[in-house]
Protein backbone atom coordinates (compact mmCIF):
# COMPACT_ATOMS: atom_id res chain seq x y z
CA UNK A 1 0.00 0.00 0.00
CA UNK A 2 1.27 3.52 -1.23
CA UNK A 3 0.53 5.29 1.50
CA UNK A 4 2.40 3.02 4.55
CA UNK A 5 5.22 2.74 1.86
CA UNK A 6 5.32 6.78 2.25
CA UNK A 7 4.64 6.72 6.33
CA UNK A 8 7.48 4.53 6.94
CA UNK A 9 9.90 6.77 4.83
CA UNK A 10 8.43 9.75 7.05
CA UNK A 11 8.80 7.21 10.70
CA UNK A 12 12.34 6.77 9.75
CA UNK A 13 13.55 10.13 8.85
CA UNK A 14 11.46 11.76 11.81
CA UNK A 15 13.29 12.87 15.13
CA UNK A 16 10.37 12.98 17.40
CA UNK A 17 7.69 10.85 16.68
CA UNK A 18 4.31 10.64 18.69
CA UNK A 19 1.46 8.26 18.57
CA UNK A 20 -2.63 9.03 20.31
CA UNK A 21 -4.29 5.94 20.59
CA UNK A 22 -8.18 5.93 21.13
CA UNK A 23 -10.94 3.51 22.22
CA UNK A 24 -10.18 2.04 18.29
CA UNK A 25 -6.74 0.92 19.09
CA UNK A 26 -8.89 -1.74 21.57
CA UNK A 27 -11.77 -3.26 19.67
CA UNK A 28 -10.15 -5.94 18.07
CA UNK A 29 -9.02 -6.98 21.26
CA UNK A 30 -12.88 -7.32 21.98
CA UNK A 31 -13.57 -3.87 24.48
CA UNK A 32 -15.88 -1.66 22.98
CA UNK A 33 -15.68 2.22 21.93
CA UNK A 34 -17.57 4.88 22.87
CA UNK A 35 -19.67 6.96 20.52
CA UNK A 36 -19.88 4.20 17.47
CA UNK A 37 -23.22 2.27 16.78
CA UNK A 38 -21.83 -0.71 19.30
CA UNK A 39 -20.10 2.33 21.51
CA UNK A 40 -20.34 2.14 25.60
CA UNK A 41 -21.91 5.33 25.58
CA UNK A 42 -25.22 4.25 22.82
CA UNK A 43 -27.50 3.40 25.16
CA UNK A 44 -26.01 4.94 28.20
CA UNK A 45 -25.73 8.90 29.05
CA UNK A 46 -22.13 8.98 30.98
CA UNK A 47 -22.77 11.52 32.71
CA UNK A 48 -25.43 9.27 34.56
CA UNK A 49 -23.29 7.06 35.32
CA UNK A 50 -19.49 7.88 34.76
CA UNK A 51 -19.12 11.33 36.41
CA UNK A 52 -17.98 12.04 40.19
CA UNK A 53 -21.97 13.47 40.63
CA UNK A 54 -22.65 9.48 39.89
CA UNK A 55 -20.35 8.33 41.99
CA UNK A 56 -21.82 10.45 45.26
CA UNK A 57 -25.77 10.25 43.99
CA UNK A 58 -25.79 7.10 42.45
CA UNK A 59 -23.44 5.15 44.17
CA UNK A 60 -24.91 1.53 43.60
CA UNK A 61 -25.31 2.26 39.80
CA UNK A 62 -22.08 3.70 39.58
CA UNK A 63 -20.32 0.30 40.91
CA UNK A 64 -22.57 -1.94 39.18
CA UNK A 65 -21.52 0.16 35.83
CA UNK A 66 -17.94 0.12 36.63
CA UNK A 67 -18.13 -3.94 37.52
CA UNK A 68 -19.38 -4.42 34.09
CA UNK A 69 -16.31 -2.70 32.60
CA UNK A 70 -14.32 -4.78 34.42
CA UNK A 71 -15.51 -7.82 33.54
CA UNK A 72 -14.88 -6.56 29.88
CA UNK A 73 -11.24 -5.91 30.63
CA UNK A 74 -9.95 -9.13 32.85
CA UNK A 75 -10.09 -10.77 29.16
CA UNK A 76 -9.06 -8.67 26.81
CA UNK A 77 -5.59 -9.42 25.22
CA UNK A 78 -3.60 -6.81 23.67
CA UNK A 79 -4.41 -6.94 19.73
CA UNK A 80 -1.94 -6.36 16.59
CA UNK A 81 -2.37 -2.58 17.24
CA UNK A 82 -0.63 -2.68 20.34
CA UNK A 83 1.79 -5.09 19.17
CA UNK A 84 2.80 -3.15 16.25
CA UNK A 85 2.95 0.06 18.33
CA UNK A 86 5.60 -1.67 20.28
CA UNK A 87 7.20 -2.80 17.74
CA UNK A 88 7.66 0.44 16.29
CA UNK A 89 8.58 1.87 20.20
CA UNK A 90 11.34 -0.49 20.62
CA UNK A 91 12.71 -0.07 16.95
CA UNK A 92 12.99 3.37 17.91
CA UNK A 93 11.01 5.09 15.71
CA UNK A 94 8.12 6.17 17.88
CA UNK A 95 9.35 8.93 20.60
CA UNK A 96 6.25 9.49 23.05
CA UNK A 97 3.09 7.55 23.44
CA UNK A 98 -0.04 8.87 24.44
CA UNK A 99 -3.17 6.82 25.60
CA UNK A 100 -7.04 8.04 25.61
CA UNK A 101 -7.45 4.18 26.32
CA UNK A 102 -7.70 3.12 30.19
CA UNK A 103 -7.33 -0.12 29.70
CA UNK A 104 -3.55 -1.16 30.51
CA UNK A 105 -2.93 -2.91 26.76
CA UNK A 106 -0.02 -1.46 25.46
CA UNK A 107 2.14 -2.16 28.47
CA UNK A 108 0.44 -5.34 28.65
CA UNK A 109 2.37 -6.15 24.75
CA UNK A 110 5.28 -4.37 25.94
CA UNK A 111 5.14 -0.77 25.22
CA UNK A 112 6.93 1.60 28.21
CA UNK A 113 6.47 5.05 28.95
CA UNK A 114 2.94 5.00 28.09
CA UNK A 115 1.35 8.39 28.85
CA UNK A 116 -2.30 7.69 30.23
CA UNK A 117 -3.74 10.75 29.89
CA UNK A 118 -7.34 9.40 31.22
CA UNK A 119 -5.90 7.25 33.66
CA UNK A 120 -5.88 3.21 34.22
CA UNK A 121 -9.41 1.34 34.62
CA UNK A 122 -6.42 -1.16 36.08
CA UNK A 123 -5.98 0.61 39.33
CA UNK A 124 -8.40 1.72 42.29
CA UNK A 125 -8.06 4.86 43.96
CA UNK A 126 -9.00 6.04 47.30
CA UNK A 127 -11.06 8.85 47.77
CA UNK A 128 -9.66 9.34 50.64
CA UNK A 129 -6.19 8.69 51.17
CA UNK A 130 -5.13 8.60 47.60
CA UNK A 131 -3.35 5.42 47.68
CA UNK A 132 -3.81 2.84 44.46
CA UNK A 133 -4.78 -0.95 44.62
CA UNK A 134 -5.15 -3.25 42.17
CA UNK A 135 -8.88 -2.84 40.74
CA UNK A 136 -10.02 -6.31 41.47
CA UNK A 137 -10.94 -4.89 44.71
CA UNK A 138 -13.56 -3.26 42.60
CA UNK A 139 -14.87 -6.25 41.34
CA UNK A 140 -17.15 -7.16 44.04
CA UNK A 141 -21.21 -6.89 44.14
CA UNK A 142 -22.74 -3.83 45.07
CA UNK A 143 -26.55 -4.07 45.67
CA UNK A 144 -26.54 -1.48 48.95
CA UNK A 145 -24.72 1.57 49.85
CA UNK A 146 -22.97 -0.73 52.54
CA UNK A 147 -21.33 -3.31 50.50
CA UNK A 148 -19.01 0.13 48.29
CA UNK A 149 -15.76 -0.92 47.60
CA UNK A 150 -13.20 0.31 50.80
CA UNK A 151 -9.43 0.97 50.98
CA UNK A 152 -7.59 -1.82 52.80
CA UNK A 153 -5.72 1.18 54.49
CA UNK A 154 -8.12 3.91 55.83
CA UNK A 155 -11.45 2.43 55.12
CA UNK A 156 -12.25 5.54 52.17
CA UNK A 157 -14.11 4.84 49.44
CA UNK A 158 -12.19 3.59 46.30
CA UNK A 159 -13.27 4.74 43.03
CA UNK A 160 -11.87 3.58 39.69
CA UNK A 161 -8.34 4.92 38.13
CA UNK A 162 -10.00 6.59 35.17
CA UNK A 163 -10.71 10.00 35.10
CA UNK A 164 -14.23 10.55 35.33
CA UNK A 165 -16.29 13.02 33.86
CA UNK A 166 -16.45 16.29 36.13
CA UNK A 167 -12.72 15.58 37.14
CA UNK A 168 -9.40 17.04 35.96
CA UNK A 169 -7.24 15.47 33.81
CA UNK A 170 -3.86 14.09 35.40
CA UNK A 171 -1.73 17.01 35.59
CA UNK A 172 1.91 15.10 35.03
CA UNK A 173 -0.18 13.08 32.14
CA UNK A 174 -1.59 15.91 30.39
CA UNK A 175 1.73 18.13 30.73
CA UNK A 176 3.78 15.13 29.16
CA UNK A 177 1.09 14.78 26.51
CA UNK A 178 1.75 18.65 25.46
CA UNK A 179 4.83 18.60 25.71
CA UNK A 180 5.09 15.65 23.36
CA UNK A 181 3.03 17.32 20.56
CA UNK A 182 5.15 20.33 20.85
CA UNK A 183 7.96 17.82 20.21
CA UNK A 184 6.77 16.13 17.48
CA UNK A 185 7.43 16.56 13.59
CA UNK A 186 5.75 13.79 13.13
CA UNK A 187 2.33 12.55 14.84
CA UNK A 188 0.07 9.96 14.41
CA UNK A 189 -3.49 9.28 15.65
CA UNK A 190 -4.81 5.94 15.89
CA UNK A 191 -8.19 5.49 16.72
CA UNK A 192 -9.41 8.04 18.21
CA UNK A 193 -12.08 10.34 16.67
CA UNK A 194 -10.51 13.48 18.52
CA UNK A 195 -13.79 14.39 19.75
CA UNK A 196 -12.83 14.56 23.48
CA UNK A 197 -10.72 17.97 24.71
CA UNK A 198 -8.10 18.98 25.58
CA UNK A 199 -6.34 15.64 24.05
CA UNK A 200 -8.33 16.07 20.85
CA UNK A 201 -6.21 18.90 20.44
CA UNK A 202 -2.92 17.42 20.72
CA UNK A 203 -2.40 16.70 16.81
CA UNK A 204 -3.63 20.29 16.04
CA UNK A 205 -1.41 21.55 18.23
CA UNK A 206 1.62 19.39 16.79
CA UNK A 207 0.33 20.37 12.81
CA UNK A 208 0.45 24.33 13.97
CA UNK A 209 4.09 23.69 14.77
CA UNK A 210 4.88 22.12 11.65
CA UNK A 211 4.60 18.27 12.28
CA UNK A 212 3.01 15.68 9.36
CA UNK A 213 0.03 13.65 10.63
CA UNK A 214 -1.24 10.23 10.12
CA UNK A 215 -4.54 9.54 11.20
CA UNK A 216 -5.64 5.78 11.41
CA UNK A 217 -9.63 6.16 12.07
CA UNK A 218 -12.47 4.35 10.41
CA UNK A 219 -14.59 7.85 10.80
CA UNK A 220 -14.00 10.87 9.86
CA UNK A 221 -12.29 13.60 12.35
CA UNK A 222 -11.97 17.24 12.63
CA UNK A 223 -8.24 16.99 11.37
CA UNK A 224 -8.87 14.85 8.27
CA UNK A 225 -8.03 18.04 5.79
CA UNK A 226 -4.55 18.49 7.61
CA UNK A 227 -3.36 14.62 7.32
CA UNK A 228 -0.79 13.89 4.62
CA UNK A 229 -1.58 9.96 5.39
CA UNK A 230 -5.37 8.76 5.99
CA UNK A 231 -5.99 5.36 6.50
CA UNK A 232 -9.63 4.02 6.91
CA UNK A 233 -8.84 0.61 7.32
CA UNK A 234 -8.90 -1.66 10.42
CA UNK A 235 -5.99 -0.55 12.36
CA UNK A 236 -4.61 -3.68 13.12
CA UNK A 237 -4.37 -4.94 9.72
CA UNK A 238 -3.10 -1.14 8.43
CA UNK A 239 -0.58 -0.95 11.42
CA UNK A 240 0.89 -4.69 10.79
CA UNK A 241 1.35 -3.40 7.36
CA UNK A 242 2.99 -0.52 8.49
CA UNK A 243 5.84 -2.30 10.44
CA UNK A 244 6.07 -4.75 6.95
CA UNK A 245 7.23 -1.54 5.57
CA UNK A 246 9.26 -0.79 8.15
CA UNK A 247 11.00 -4.39 8.38
CA UNK A 248 9.81 -4.81 11.68
CA UNK A 249 7.69 -7.57 10.93
CA UNK A 250 8.99 -11.36 12.86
Amino acid sequence: MEVLADLAMALRKAKHAVVLTGAGASTESGLPDFRSQEGLWQNIDPMRLASMSALRENPVEFYQFYRHRLSKLWGAQPNPVHGAITAMQRAGLIASLITQNVDGLHQAAGARDVIEVHGSLREAVCLTCERRFSSSLLDVPVETAADLPKCPQCGGILKPGVVLFEEALPVEAIEAAIDAAYEADLFIVVGSSLQVAPVSQLPAVAVSRGAELAIFNMEPTYLDRHARWLVRERAGAALTGLVGELGLAD
